[in-house]
């Protein structure tokens, strides 16, 4: 089935399940501990052995050699696997920069040059400490900075340059009365997901299966058969449930690897989690950037001139962070640069972290939207609804699908209590604690993808088996609510299975598409399955009534179980005509913090998020999403940060004692407000996703709000108290 045109009036528009907030119905398996996550896997091959990395101690250079006697002597070792087994680097599988195992070269610290194989995780720790790798050092690159000067344009996803240019930029800047000319920095993060990368991996003949932890299914699959050279049909993945993944697990990462060759090398089942302190350097992380922001207005604030370039660098000098990509989408200018740069580093791999781009891209633009503001003496609401463009800003014959930015800023200030912000920076005290309020937009973009399920009748219930996969954003509902109305049954007579490649191939959880994709996909099984329905007792199933768990159709009626066993599959593409649309969901951010002038410590205090991303599948889990989003903007804007060795390349704070992320006594108050908007243009459902919206521009509403408390602008995240303390007002 393919979505061809703007979505009409359909069942969804007068929706009994659909669009209700309803908790999980995982939530149960979830609190009590018996949601199977994939180390915890014990049934699925009895007698695992145990895998453990060993990672490389230097960032750069080549083996000598790996002596791995003393290891295969240890108390129940029974296999150790070597880089040096493989002449050559095993395949890149889809999206990897740099390869997982194999050969001499050592490309970043940690990355996997053995892994011991023992009947226990205990044993497998002890002898991985017993293999000895010697090393020939190179000289390796890890300073951003100090190379982000001569860095290349990145290529675009056409291939082409990622330089974007409308009008005639450097005059207009030239000519602008007023005008802000900005460098800001954003450091590398980790995802810090609570669940490690993990792998149980079993061959069966020439057949492999591995549960694991993995956000795309069907990529996974890819990818396995292509770094190991087995045709793709023979792999199977199984994921059900997912302890976080934040991008980090879109694709397939060493545990995965090295428990399949594991298990092929001692014709056993292994096992493998990735010991936390490899999580950030074997694994991906989001890239550190260098983003300038030039802005020329006149001086009613109208935006004339506009500049975005950002500055990231990879492993394998490719693949930015794009901090550029909302700017193309947000402000109205006539004259604009977009442009992302990447250097070749030495560092371990960048890759997708939630909202990539976007994420580290507000917290430059959103503040310089204020500093823009400032000069001019204009409301940073006022000013950012002034420029609020009628197309899309850097493809103007694009239209917006449906864009409600302003009423999400209108609403929020309203609410938030807007008006009585005093706009003087450093001028509201509330005992030791200077208080301030910000602001800042967001725009993450709402893709969709090819997405497939099939749907099982059986004795009245329905069943939904996909391989979309459930990363704790609430799937398995959204999945049951969609086929439940599609279906006309109660949601308690749904089951769904998610997360195993035998079934069809969805468009998985990431990038904001997974909640709008999969749900047209289950809508499209739904509605073949309500074809073969009426195939079978005699009427037209595009023209039926299915309801309260019965059928209408042709002034008569039928039970649904009357039906039998029926079973239909069904996809979901998606139209060229999209390509003429902007298609985007926006938010309105809103924090209060407070400042305290003796320490310079931030506390939050509130935050507020207005979103506009279509119909809300299921408020409760979407709100959710926000939130979490939100904490985790606002650990970027005051505490995250991998801190670079620039000596010998490594992210020294690899664990979750250095590596600081927001605890719930951070952030003490969030609301969350959706407003009620359909997007046609979208989906069938007319739904967008969320979960990334809500990571995009908290951050900045947080540093800007520091700046209205304290009258000291930091420009280099995250924000922390020696950036500012000594700066702060003079305590009377």
């Amino acid at each position: 089935m393919e979505f061809n045109a703007p979505a009409g009036t359909n069942l969804f528009d007068n929706a009994k399940v659909v669009g209700k907030s309803t908790p999980r119905i995982d939530g149960p398996l979830k609190t009590t501990g018996t949601a199977p996550y994939a180390y915890e896997r014990h049934d699925v091959a009895p007698n695992a052995a145990y895998g453990y990395i060993v990672g490389s101690a230097v960032a750069k250079g080549r083996i000598n050699s790996i002596d791995t006697r003393e290891a295969l002597a240890a108390p129940g070792v029974l296999a150790v696997l070597s880089s040096l087994d493989h002449a050559e680097p095993l395949p890149l599988g889809m999206s990897n920069n740099t390869p997982l195992f194999g050969g001499r070269e050592v490309n970043h610290y940690h990355q996997a040059v053995a892994c011991v194989i023992a009947e226990t995780f205990e044993q497998a720790r002890a002898a991985a400490a017993l293999v000895r790798v010697d090393y020939a050092r190179a000289k390796g690159v890890f300073d951003l900075p100090a190379v982000a000067p001569t860095a290349p344009p990145a290529k675009g996803r056409d291939g082409k340059p990622d330089v974007k240019t409308l009008g005639d930029f450097e005059a207009a800047f030239a000519a602008a009365p007023v005008k802000i000319d900005q460098r800001y920095t954003t450091p590398d993060e980790t995802h810090a997901m609570m669940e490690p990368f993990a792998t149980i991996a079993e061959w069966q003949g020439e057949k492999l299966t591995i549960w694991t932890s993995n956000q795309m299914i069907n990529w996974a699959k890819q990818s396995m058969g292509t770094i190991l050279g087995i045709p793709k049909e023979n792999v199977r993945v199984d994921s059900p449930y997912i302890g976080g993944g934040f991008g980090g697990k879109l694709f397939i990462r060493a545990d995965a690897v090295l428990a399949a060759l594991g298990a092929r090398k001692i014709s056993r089942p292994v096992k493998i989690a990735m010991q936390r302190p490899l999580m950030a350097n074997n694994a991906t992380h989001r890239h550190a950037t260098i983003q300038r922001i030039r802005i020329g207005a006149g001086r009613d604030g109208r935006i004339t001139a506009i500049a975005h370039e950002g500055w990231s660098g990879n492993i394998n000098g490719d693949d930015p962070e794009r901090g550029s990509a909302q700017t193309r989408s947000m402000y109205a200018g006539a004259n604009r640069i977009t442009a992302e740069y990447i250097a070749k580093l030495d560092l371990p791999e960048g890759n997708a972290m939630r909202a990539p781009g976007e994420a580290p891209g507000h917290l430059a633009l959103e503040v310089a939207i204020d500093e823009l503001a400032e000069q001019l003496g204009m409301d940073p609401i006022a000013l950012r609804i002034l420029n609020e463009p009628a197309t899309a800003p850097s493809s103007p014959e694009k239209k917006f699908s449906d864009r409600n930015l302003v009423r999400c800023l209108r609403e929020g200030a309203a609410r938030f209590g807007w008006d009585k912000r005093n706009a003087k920076p450093g001028a509201v005290r509330d005992g030791k604690w200077l208080v301030g309020m910000g602001v800042a937009a967001g725009y993450r973009g709402g893709p969709t993808a090819k997405s497939g399920a099939r749907v099982r009748l059986d004795g009245g219930r329905v069943v939904v088996e996909t391989d979309m996969t459930d990363i704790g954003t609430g799937t398995y509902t959204i999945v049951a609510q969609t086929a439940a109305e599609t279906m006309g049954v109660p949601l308690d007579r749904v089951s769904v299975k998610l997360g195993d490649s035998v079934d069809p191939a969805s468009a998985g959880s990431g990038g904001q598409w997974g909640a709008a994709s999969s749900t047209a996909g289950v809508y499209a099984a739904c509605l073949e399955l309500r074809r073969a329905i009426g195939q079978k007792l005699g009427f037209d199933g595009d023209g039926a009534t299915f309801a309260d768990g019965r059928i209408i159709a042709d002034n008569r009626s039928w039970r649904l179980a009357e039906a039998g066993n029926l079973s239909a599959t069904g996809e979901m593409t998606f139209g060229d005509f999209k390509q003429g649309y902007d298609i985007g969901t926006y938010a309105g951010h809103f924090c209060e913090v407070g400042v305290n002038i003796y320490t310079g410590e931030t506390r939050i205090r509130r935050m507020l998020a207005v979103c506009d991303a279509g119909r809300i599948l299921n408020p409760l889990s979407a709100r959710s999403q926000v939130i979490g989003a939100m904490v985790m903007s606002a650990g970027a804007a005051l505490m995250e940060e991998l801190a670079v060795d620039k000596r010998f390349g490594f992210f020294v704070n690899h664990d979750l004692a250095g590596y600081e992320v927001p605890v719930h006594a951070d952030i003490p108050h969030q609301e969350c407000i959706f407003l009620d908007t359909l997007d046609p243009i979208v989906s069938p459902l007319k739904a967008k996703g969320v979960g990334e919206l809500g990571i995009c521009g908290p951050g900045a509403a947080v540093a800007n709000a520091i700046y209205n408390a304290t009258g000291v602008r930091i420009r280099d995240y995250p924000i922390t108290l020696d950036k500012h303390l000594d700066k702060l007002p003079q305590v009377a």
